[in-house]
Parts: C-alpha cells; structure tokens; sequence
C-alpha cells in the first residue's frame, strides 16, 4: 500500500535532504560523540512539531503519534563517523575533521529518516498508529543499539525497521531477503606468555614469535576442518603484536582478531575451540596463553513477514527492477540486537555508480555515495511505516 502523499513529500524535499546528508557528512562525529549531531537532529524534530526527548549521552528517540489507534512501529537510523581520513578532497562536502569520516554511510542514513520523518508528519492524522523514531550512536562500536533499548527505544514496538546504504548495489536497487543479512561479529584477544633473553640464547628462552606464529597457522583450521562447510564462518587474525627488539626474545604475545557466523551452534563451537588451540599450542612450547572472547553484535536475522512487505512495498513504490538480491555479508550489525525485542528486517538500498565513483568499499577513505540513492531511502523509511501501520 502506497501513499502518494508521502512520494510527493519527498520528491518536495529532495534537495534538503541532500543538503542535510552533506552538511552531516562535513562534520563527522565518532562513536559516542556524536553531540553536533544529536542537537541537530533534536532541533530538526523540534521544528516539525515531533516529540522526542535525547537520550545519555547521545542519541534521540522520537515519536510521530498518528491520529488514529494501532500498532507501532519503529525505524532506526546510526549516526557515527569512524577514524578514517578522508580521501575525497575535491568535494564540495568533504571532511572538516581531520581524520574523521562518514566512510559508512550514516550521514546519509540520518538524513534519510529525517527527511522520511517530515512526510510522515504531514500525514500523521492518516497514520492508524505511531512510528517510533531511532536516531543511534555508536553503531560503528557495536554498543549503540543495546544503549537505546536500556532507554527505552523498543517500549511499545510492534515491528522495527533499519536501512543500510550499500556501495556494492547499483543505485537505488532494494535488497531484503528472509534470513540471514549480517553475521554476528565476535572480538578476541590471546596472550601468550613465555620467558625472554638473548636472541643468541635461544635455549633458555621460550620464544612467543614462535608461539604466536603456530597458533595463527593452525587455528585456520578451526573453520576449514571443523565446521560444516554449509555453515559461513570467518576468522581473521587481524593484529599481531610480539617482541621488542631484533636481538630479543620475545617474552610477551598478544594476538588480536573476529569471529563472524549467523549460526550460534557454530559460534559457540569456535569459541570453544579458539580457547583449546591457545592452550594446546601454549602447552607445546611450554608457555601459558590466555584468551579474552568478546561477543559482539549478534546475526542479523530478517524476519519472513517483514522481508517481504519491505520488497512488496519497494516494488510499487519504485519500478519493477528495484529489487535485488544481496547476498548475506559476514559484516556486523548492531541492528541486531532491536530484533529481540520486536520482529523486523535490514534492508540495502544500493549507491554503487561507476560513473560517479562510488563503488569505493564501506570504510574505506575514498568512499562515498550516489545522493540519488537518498530519495530511495527516505522514501522506503516512510513508505514501509505507512505499509505496515495499515496492514
């Protein structure tokens, strides 16, 4: 079910919402800081006579109270910048920060749902029910969506939906599948422990660079011959701190890296034996490991229901071509953890333009979007509330 109203409105607003993802992006804020952003956005809803209230330390949820009774519910979009150097410095909207970008996408994401909040609240006395407003820091650390649900974000929520700008999708294409979207994403830490000296005394030493190095050859193998190769499963050794000086036998390891999955039998299996080969490999050598496992965000599952009527919604909102389809990303999602507490989806709206230079991988310094993906997203933002209120 679509409403014209709502097209027209952000045909209408097209270029403010250009203007409010480059004036976002221009002053880019990180996880937890985001207070620019958050007395902007305050302000914004302020205007349009949308309730709200600002939550610790930053953030917002609002609240767009239809004029007639049913259900709720919410659309979430993040706010936070990552400590990336912006690469683009030909831009008329480039990074005022220094080594701060939106290399993500959540400046466009907020402007979207700013944007989907103003044609909503020129319908709101059509609306059969309310339409919960999520404006999320600190996505970018995996501790923003958990934050908002202690404040109170989900209270209420019938059904809860979340956009991501996607640079690997042509422009404005739509990807919703049911199941699985994002993996979970886990953080470790292992230490290793030996006894240092003289690198010309190696016998009376116990040498982590050797240690260290064992365990990131063999614990590749926790995936490659331990799970079910229909089972996704990454894990990456990504930092590897050891010794300090070339004529030094290191005494001290640490070894730092992520787990991704969408399966929590296969996740708690990789956890397990993450800690076994630590010790194992620890033992060969005679040093001592120890292992911090930190479960981050959560898989993110798109419910069945939800799924499709964000793809039936596209599909009559937009041309008929508009859907695509996405394979799952072992990317994580903080969007997560708003499934708990309410069914939803995830959805991708494509920004990739060659033409424009924005095929450029997320979190990379050269990234950016097409703009003309942002019409898209506001829409399908305002749209999908509306579908769903009337369902």
């Amino acid at each position: 079910m679509i409403n014209e109203k709502i097209k027209a409105a952000i045909q209408k607003y097209s270029d403010e919402l250009t203007e409010l993802r480059r004036r976002f992006h221009r002053e880019p804020e990180l996880s937890w800081e985001e207070f620019k952003t958050t007395a902007f956005v305050c302000e914004y809803l302020e205007s349009l006579g949308i309730s709200f209230r600002k939550t610790e330390p930053t953030g917002v949820i609002a609240t767009i109270e239809g004029g007639k009774p049913g259900k709720t519910v919410a659309l979430r979009a993040d706010m936070d910048a990552l400590t990336v150097e912006e690469l683009n410095r030909d831009l008329p909207y480039t990074s005022q920060v220094e080594g701060k970008m939106h290399a993500c996408g959540h400046d466009a994401h907020t402007a979207m749902l700013l944007i989907a909040a103003k044609a909503l609240s020129e319908i709101k006395d059509e609306l059969p029910g309310n339409v919960r407003l999520v404006f999320q820091p600190a996505e970018e650390v995996a501790a923003g969506a958990n934050e908002m649900v202690k404040q109170g974000a989900m209270e209420g929520v019938d059904n809860v939906f979340g956009i991501h700008i996607w640079s690997q999708m042509p422009t404005g294409k739509v990807s919703c599948s049911p199941g699985p979207s994002f993996a979970s994403a886990d953080l470790f830490t292992v230490k290793f422990t030996g006894r240092g000296g003289h690198g010309a005394m190696p016998h009376d030493c116990i040498d982590t660079a050797i240690v260290a190095s064992s365990f990131v050859v063999n614990v590749q193998s926790v995936v490659s011959r331990t799970i079910d190769p229909q089972q996704p499963a990454v894990l990456t050794i990504g930092k590897m701190v050891v010794g300090t000086r070339f004529n030094v036998i290191a005494e001290n390891a640490v070894i730092e890296g992520t787990i991704r999955c969408f399966d929590t039998k296969t996740r708690d299996h990789i956890e397990e034996l993450l800690k076994h080969y630590a010790d194992q490999v620890a033992a060969i050598y005679g040093a001592a490991a120890e292992v911090d496992y930190i479960r981050g965000t959560q898989a993110v599952i798109n419910d069945e229901y939800s799924a499709k009527l964000v793809q039936t919604t596209a599909a009559a909102a937009f041309e008929d071509d508009v859907l695509y389809v996405e394979k799952p990303t072992m990317g994580g999602e903080d969007f997560s953890f708003y499934l708990d507490h309410a069914p939803g989806s995830f959805a991708l709206v494509g920004s990739g333009n060659p033409d424009k230079d924005t095929e450029w991988a997320h979190h990379h310094g050269k990234f950016n979007i097409d703009e003309d993906a942002l019409a898209v997203g506001a829409e399908l933002y305002a749209q999908y509330a509306w579908a769903y209120l009337n369902e």
